[in-house]
């Protein structure tokens, strides 16, 4: 039983490092970008138009409000 505990310690340890890996690969490409002004303010424009984007789409499909 002991074996078992061990084996599903694991999991959120893996699930952690598997969300700060793709959150690196996706930043790292990003951050030459953000030494410019032009493009740091189109890039922070373009994240809030599609967490924005995200919101209303999730909103109106389910319903609410």
């Amino acid at each position: 039983m002991k074996e078992f505990f061990t084996n599903v310690s694991r999991y959120p340890r893996y699930f952690i490092s598997f969300t700060l890996g793709i959150l690196y690969s996706v930043v790292q490409p990003l951050t030459p970008l953000v030494q410019r002004p032009t493009t740091a303010v189109a890039l922070v424009g373009a994240v809030v138009a599609g967490f924005l984007f995200l919101t209303f789409t999730l909103r109106a499909m389910l319903g609410l409000g």
